[in-house]
């Protein structure tokens, strides 16, 4: 058998001791682990980008791969601590939605709360429940394979709906739901959202805020120098880039900004 994998999603960035704190708890457990690293660069408290990333990353990992998901602003609370057993991966995570795209995609899951103590570090503390909780019940997990050892069967856990864009007024409405690291405008628009013959024509009747955008292209490369060009991005979402530059400072524009679909 390959050696297990545990990746790790969190806000923690990458300045402090934090994400290395998680990696040292693992191996300490299980020696023998693959860790990858998904991000640490999830916006801080923000269940929605934490969400989105391992919905957009999860399903390219081997069988048995254990996710590890912490975006956690309640941790110390009554929030619970969760393990998730998917169709063939499973995820730790705290229990405030932040795996619900996960919850959207997999046709099957059992949802846990993780309540075995003797996983966890002790003490626990009230404000790292990644490197207590989370950390060692992954490393754990990637030796017993016994996730029903580790907690009880729920069904009240938390999830939210991903937004999806609006019909009103003869238009679809959308958002830049995020601002990538090179300042691509990712919208909350699909490839299915489009025109069936958008892409055949090259032509979209977008408006990003304030500015609007006419060219859909099936790259970056097809874009001119300093213009706004529209393009189905590699997770299936509706992207405005410029061409070896930043849409976010070419057009002053960053999350949350609104965006018109005109489909006739």
């Amino acid at each position: 058998m390959t050696n297990p994998i545990i990746t790790l999603t969190t806000d923690y960035g990458t300045n402090d001791h934090l994400v290395g704190v998680l990696k040292g708890v693992i191996l300490r457990i299980n020696p023998d682990v693959q860790i990858v690293d998904i991000t640490h660069g999830v916006a801080p408290f923000d269940l929605l980008d934490g969400a989105t990333v391992i919905a957009n990353a999860y399903s390219y990992f081997p069988p048995r791969t254990i996710h590890v998901v912490v975006v956690d602003p309640g941790v110390g609370t009554e929030r619970r601590p969760l393990i998730v057993s998917g169709q063939n991966q499973y995820f730790l995570a705290p229990d405030n939605g932040v795996l619900s795209g996960v919850f959207e995609k997999e046709q099957n899951f059992l949802v846990r709360h993780l309540t075995a103590e003797h996983y966890f570090l002790h003490p626990v503390s009230k404000t790292f429940h990644g490197r207590d909780v989370f950390a060692p019940v992954a490393g754990w997990l990637s030796k017993n394979w016994q996730p029903g050892s580790m907690g009880e069967e729920i069904t009240d856990f938390k999830r939210f709906a991903l937004p999806r864009p609006k019909e009103a007024d003869g238009l679809l409405k959308g958002v830049v739901m995020k601002v990538d690291s090179f300042g691509n405008l990712i919208t909350n628009f699909r490839g299915e959202d489009l025109p069936a013959d958008a892409m055949a024509k090259g032509a979209i009747n977008l408006q990003v805020g304030t500015h609007a955008v006419s060219k859909l292209v099936p790259t970056f490369a097809n874009g001119s120098a300093g213009e706004a060009i529209a393009y189905v991005g590699s997770s299936g979402n509706l992207e405005i880039g410029v061409n070896k530059g930043s849409a976010s400072k070419t057009l002053g524009l960053g999350r949350g900004t609104p965006v018109l679909l005109n489909k006739t």
